[in-house]
């Protein structure tokens, strides 16, 4: 290819169709012309000016000099220089921030990256907060977000794939793991599903969860997400592999079982005694979110003589003239209050704190005045809408397992209840998310892995990686051998 840089710039133009944001400057380089392309708005104007505009300006006229060879030792010595023998890939290197050098009459298109990084101010995630420990975040920057990856992990075992989704966005895609470590049967399933994705457009990390998920249609979340860098290194450390997608601060995580959305990063940050009680609350929480209206609902309606009686009068008492069913009592409530949780979501912050305070007290406490509800009842159901977030990983299919979970305690009773939860568990317990059981350790039951369950042991005791995740357990073993 020879380069015209007027007929180049011509093409490049047309290819962008004219788009207003395409810049071009043309230099007089030893003698040469030279027509530098770039889009103004990713493209760093003070870099572009202080490494290769003013450089080839004051460069001083001799002859005898090959002009590329100059641009390349002495105009771009501190610049990644590419060399493009084709306009598409030159135009793909613009696209994402580098600049465009048209060396009239040359065999070559030169690039280099001048690209405007834009990051977030680092904050802690409000997904992840912690009292104690690392409060660095995510940000939109995929750049950024591979640097504080870096920060941590200073070990060539390190491994970053980087991959381009999306026909039109051609969104930067990463995907992380050690190699040690990590299993890679894991590896390859995950880069062979990403590479097969076929979509205009990624706009986010939570486009490619469908992609990835085994089961598509299953209720269950199967794929984990962070947003935090200690908690991916923690996790690519047990054998995980990261999924980084530029413009988005959620990083994915595989393989995934149910245990890693009842730890919390302040877990390991805190006293084991505390976290193992804490823990148990936890699985107390959760069963509660999703049986306790539904419990309420089959003692009212089926199972009443097993009440102590001082309850089953209160309960009496209260829903005396109660003009609904208990199942339709608790199905409304039920229904308010999720109305009321995606409006508080969706408004405005200010906004939102008011309408909290309004459907928390003046329509709870209007509602069971007015005789509508019972005050049980609301209490039933708030106390299962808080314990929702024990977890909040898995409140959205809580949320559906609980108004389940009230259809059958209605209709069948306790009893109906139980065989609920043996499906349930009997569904989970076949699950498998890349070659991990999704209820380990509890089921398989794996005793090495019992020190980070329920119960969590200190650091010094947790000295092997989990065998509920696919990894290189080999690898592990020899190197542990060493070290005892």
């Amino acid at each position: 290819m020879r380069v015209d840089a007027v007929n180049t710039e011509q093409q490049i133009k047309q290819k962008l169709h004219s788009s207003s944001d395409l810049k071009s400057r043309t230099v007089q380089f030893f003698g040469t012309t030279i027509t530098v392309l770039y889009i103004a708005d990713i493209t760093d104007n003070m870099l572009l000016n202080d490494t290769l505009i003013y450089p080839m300006i004051a460069c001083e006229e001799m002859e005898g000099k090959d002009v590329l060879e100059e641009l390349k030792t002495s105009v771009l010595s501190n610049q990644e220089v590419l060399e493009h023998y084709d306009i598409q890939s030159a135009v793909d290197k613009l696209l994402v921030g580098h600049s465009l050098v048209l060396v009239q009459d040359a065999d070559v298109i030169l690039s280099c990256d001048m690209e405007k990084i834009t990051v977030r101010a680092v904050a802690e995630p409000p997904t992840n907060v912690v009292i104690k420990g690392p409060r660095e975040g995510f940000t939109e920057s995929l750049k950024y977000n591979l640097a504080l990856i870096r920060k941590r992990v200073k070990s060539d075992d390190l491994v970053v794939k980087n991959l381009e989704l999306g026909e039109l966005t051609k969104t930067q895609v990463s995907v992380t793991y050690f190699n040690s470590v990590a299993d890679k049967k894991v590896v390859k399933e995950v880069l062979r599903r990403l590479k097969n994705i076929k979509i205009d457009g990624v706009i986010d990390s939570h486009y490619l969860i469908s992609y990835l998920q085994k089961n598509p249609r299953s209720l269950f979340k199967q794929i984990g997400d962070t947003e935090k860098p200690d908690i991916l290194v923690a996790k690519m450390l047990e054998g995980r592999v990261g999924i980084l997608v530029d413009g988005s601060p959620i990083v994915l995580t595989l393989p995934f079982i149910l245990i890693e959305d009842l730890q919390n990063a302040d877990d390991y940050y805190s006293q084991p005694i505390r976290v193992t009680f804490v823990r148990i609350l936890r699985f107390v929480g959760v069963v509660m979110a999703v049986l306790l209206p539904g419990v309420y609902v089959a003692l009212e309606k089926f199972h009443y003589k097993i009440l102590p009686t001082e309850f089953l009068v209160t309960i009496m008492n209260t829903t005396q003239g109660i003009p609904f069913s208990p199942f339709i009592e608790l199905l409304f409530i039920v229904l308010l209050f999720e109305i009321l949780y995606e409006a508080n979501l969706r408004m405005p912050q200010y906004f939102g704190m008011a309408m909290s305070i309004v459907g928390a007290l003046i329509l709870g406490e209007t509602a069971v005045s007015a005789g509508l509800v019972s005050p049980p009842a609301v209490m039933i159901v708030a106390l299962s809408g808080i314990t929702f977030y024990i977890v909040p990983g898995q409140a959205a299919q809580f949320s559906i397992l609980r108004l389940i979970g009230l259809v059958i305690g209605a209709a069948i009773g306790l009893y109906g209840i139980l065989i609920f939860c043996v499906l349930i568990l009997a569904y989970l317990s076949s699950f498998d998310s890349y070659n991990s059981a999704y209820l380990a350790p509890a089921t398989p039951f794996i005793p090495s892995d019992q020190k980070d369950f329920y119960v969590r042991k200190t650091i010094k005791e947790m000295n092997k990686r989990p065998k509920s995740i696919a990894n290189n357990k080999k690898n592990l073993n020899r190197r542990r051998s060493h070290e005892d």
